[in-house]
């Protein structure tokens, strides 16, 4: 009888040899794990949504008649219907309008107050304070108090009478159009005339008071980056007030001035609240804007809607993919 013998387990005589996994690597694969569920949940509430969007908006889904799913034909209709539609025509018109004035009076008012903030010897903390108390208000409340001032018959106006002048604007109420590039006869593609809306001028001016404080704080953290250095030189070297702003200060401000653009951009067309507040959709939708749009449509028309909202998103993307674009390639050339 044959007894067999058990084979002992080899034992490995170095521990060490074994094959490790890098710090690195573990440290990657943990953070994949803890942001996986939000990564999960952001894909679904964002990128899935945004593609249910953008079928319905090819859809036949009409509010009052059960969800109609089936593609309109020919496809894109709805599109079609909408550029020809003159309110869809003077909503592109005044985000335009409202966005170029609104950035403008913002970035630069944003800038004159950190530069007078950043020299000025004495008081800077209330002026600091003064300057951000109304980025801290809400929009609605922003719009309840210059809806007043610019009143047809209160405010700003009562100023303008006193001064002399008989028949001030209607500001708010005014339908007119000021440098209109057209004239519509109502038969032609544009239905719209071309312009700056007196109405949304308001608008545009309340925005921009409300947001200079932000502006500011972005040059304020710009300027507070430049090296003193570089200003000690420059005068040394004799260059006035001027040079020094020209050739020193707004090159390094130039980072803070394109986020400040893009994080304003992004306030500018989706802008809702603050027309509510001031004018509503106004005569002649003068005032109107694609959010007001949105809102309107989905008790109506669901695909419209839709439509309305996949052409906001893609105005936004014409200007967010180019600034993240140019961040990306920056972060690899360094």
């Amino acid at each position: 009888m044959t007894t067999a013998t058990a084979q002992p387990t080899p034992v490995d005589p170095d521990p060490r040899s074994r094959k490790q996994v890098p710090h690195n690597v573990k440290t990657a694969r943990r953070a994949a794990w803890i942001f996986a569920p939000s990564l999960l949940v952001s894909f679904l509430f964002v990128y899935v949504f945004i593609g249910i969007t953008a079928y319905i908006s090819l859809s036949n889904w009409k509010i009052g008649t059960s969800p109609n799913l089936g593609l309109r034909q020919p496809l894109g209709a709805t599109y079609g219907e909408l550029v020809q539609e003159q309110r869809f025509q003077a909503d592109i018109r005044n985000v335009v309008i409202f966005t170029i004035i609104f950035l403008v009076l913002a970035i630069l008012g944003g800038l004159v107050a950190a530069l007078f903030i950043h020299h000025v010897a004495v008081g800077k903390g209330l002026f600091r304070t003064v300057f951000l108390l109304p980025y801290a208000l809400s929009f609605i409340v922003t719009g309840v108090a210059w809806r007043w001032i610019f009143a047809p018959s209160t405010g700003v106006n009562e100023i303008l009478r006193n001064m002399g002048i008989e028949n001030p604007p209607g500001w708010t109420t005014d339908p007119t159009i000021l440098g209109a590039l057209n004239d519509p006869s109502g038969t032609d593609f544009l239905k719209v005339q071309l312009g700056i809306p007196v109405a949304l001028l308001p608008i545009i001016f309340a925005a921009a008071w409300q947001l200079v404080g932000f502006a500011m704080a972005m040059y304020l953290a710009g300027l507070a980056s430049i090296p003193e250095e570089h200003l000690e030189a420059a005068n040394v070297d004799g260059a006035n007030l001027w040079q020094r702003l020209r050739f020193i200060v707004l090159p390094q401000l130039w980072p803070s001035t394109i986020t400040c653009f893009v994080l304003l951009l992004h306030v500018a067309l989706k802008i809702f609240d603050l027309v509510v507040a001031v004018s509503g959709s106004g005569p002649g939708f003068v005032t109107d804007v694609p959010g007001i749009y949105i809102y309107n449509y989905l008790t109506s028309r669901y695909d419209k809607a839709s439509a309305m909202a996949i052409i906001l998103l893609l105005l936004t993307l014409m200007v967010i993919v180019p600034y993240l674009v140019r961040g990306y390639r920056k972060e690899r050339k360094a």
